[in-house]
């Protein structure tokens, strides 16, 4: 099976959308959703990642999800967009089966979280090996690991145990929610993760220690609030929710950075990083307002997610407004 390639730039992780009153899926924004964030210069979406509720959709629901993501992006001309799905249940054994699932729905990569409910058996170094090689061994897809201690009982893998389950040939890379950029900058360079050039770096004369790969390592920073950042330390992706609002703002950082202008990089990061910091405070819901001020779309997550007040749907419209006056001044790149 052959996969399209992970590059350097800016993913999202997409929400999922519902008919506001049945809470039923709304294949029709999700669809259009994915192919307006292509249009803006994304390279690649996660379908039923945590901003995607996947906690509270079926497994049908979730095939449904990765499906008409997938779908959207072809029938739009953008074979190029990957879609990486969220395949994580807490035994080896759903696990895998979600692997499957998602790679039969149209997923050509999967993001997985180690497992947490039973943090006391699990929650060591070598249980966490043995959970991700036996996932990618038998996984039709290659897999990137999701360091998130937020949604797994504060389960942190540090970058050796990071680096060592790399190794495996079937591991292609690793997001940081963990928001660690010292661990982040140790895996890159271990690893030799794939890197959008830039003038104010030198070509680097490095190896990597991953001994077999189907696929240039990647490695991405897991909120926009440190987009930069990331690039400087060697990462090559940012994969974050405020790409879902303000993905212009997002492919501009890595553009300016990938051109060499680093003065004018740091400015939008700013921007994007006060942007971040209130979409970020409110979670699902304030994405979803985000996305209904300015787009026209969005709607409500499925409870027990709660809905904003009338004031703090104010909030975040006034909170991103800087950073959507910008968007809004930037090309499309498709």
């Amino acid at each position: 099976m052959s996969f399209t390639p992970l590059r350097p730039g800016a993913y999202a992780p997409t929400p999922t959308f519902f008919h506001p009153d049945t809470e039923d899926l709304d294949t029709l924004t999700i669809r259009q959703h994915a192919v307006r964030l292509a249009k803006a210069g994304l390279v690649g979406l996660v379908a039923m990642g945590s901003n995607g509720e996947a906690v509270h959709l079926t497994r049908d629901e979730r095939k449904t999800v990765i499906h008409e993501t997938r779908s959207a992006l072809i029938e739009a001309g953008f074979q190029n967009v990957p879609v990486i799905a969220g395949a994580s249940e807490q035994s080896v054994r759903g696990t895998i089966g979600l692997c499957k699932e998602s790679a039969e729905s149209g997923a050509e990569y999967v993001l997985i979280i180690p497992p947490s409910y039973y943090k006391a058996a699990t929650g060591n170094d070598q249980s966490l090996y043995e959970f991700f090689t036996a996932v990618a061994d038998a996984s039709p897809v290659p897999v990137i690991l999701y360091n998130y201690p937020g949604a797994v009982a504060g389960i942190d893998m540090d970058s050796d145990l990071i680096i060592r389950i790399s190794q495996h040939p079937n591991v292609v890379g690793t997001k940081f929610t963990c928001a660690n950029t010292g661990k982040l900058t140790r895996v890159s360079h271990a690893l030799d993760a794939i890197t959008e050039s830039s003038p104010l770096v030198a070509d680097r004369q490095r190896r990597s220690t991953k001994t077999a790969e189907n696929h240039r390592y990647v490695t991405f920073g897991g909120m926009a609030d440190f987009t930069l950042q990331t690039l400087v330390s060697g990462g090559s992706a940012t994969l974050a929710g405020g790409a879902n609002v303000i993905p212009r703002l997002c492919v501009h950082v890595f553009n300016l950075w990938s051109q060499g202008r680093l003065s004018e990089a740091v400015e939008a990061q700013g921007l994007l990083s006060q942007a971040e910091w209130v979409l970020t405070k409110t979670a699902i819901p304030g994405t979803k307002s985000a996305l209904q001020s300015y787009y026209g779309y969005g709607g409500f997550a499925r409870r027990p997610l709660g809905r904003l007040s009338d004031e703090q749907v104010k909030a975040v419209e006034d909170g991103i407004r800087e950073a959507m006056e910008v968007e809004r001044s930037l090309p499309d790149v498709a």
